[in-house]
């Protein structure tokens, strides 16, 4: 078993959507702070429905977020930054909960942590997946 993580930047929806079923995504923990997009599909509601359509299932866990000030540091390439800041945030009770239900879902089912960066290491979802793979002793897949 393993916490997969996926990024939409670059992608279609239908694209990321394939990517999922082929690594035999069964939920999508979207852990982005605002579920919104500018990009096409990639907005919660339709997102969500998109998802459901394929047979995948879909929870916004907006605590598992990263605060505006972890975004800004992330956006201008201060990796080490947004991780201190965010490393800070899941200490808080809203995370802490949110955390304990996307690692109830992980024991149960494949699950993948959904943020819009690329490349997992530049992201939040790392550090989630990082906690829940330790939790779960299980390890991580970026897709």
């Amino acid at each position: 078993m393993a916490i997969a993580t996926i990024g939409y930047e670059g992608k279609t929806q239908a694209q990321m959507i394939d990517q999922l079923k082929a690594a035999g995504v069964e939920v999508v923990v979207d852990v982005r702070a605002v579920a919104a997009s500018r990009r096409p599909g990639f907005s919660k509601t339709i997102l969500g429905a998109s998802l459901e359509e394929a047979g995948i299932g879909y929870e916004h866990l907006r605590g598992l977020g990263t605060p505006k000030a972890g975004r800004d540091a992330a956006r201008a390439g201060r990796t080490d930054e947004m991780r201190a800041i965010f490393e800070a945030h899941l200490a808080e009770p809203q995370a802490q909960v949110e955390l304990a239900r996307a690692q109830d879902l992980a024991g149960r089912k494949k699950i993948a942590l959904l943020c819009f960066e690329a490349r997992a290491c530049d992201c939040h979802r790392a550090i989630v997946a990082e906690r829940l793979c330790e939790a779960l002793n299980v390890r991580r897949e970026d897709l």
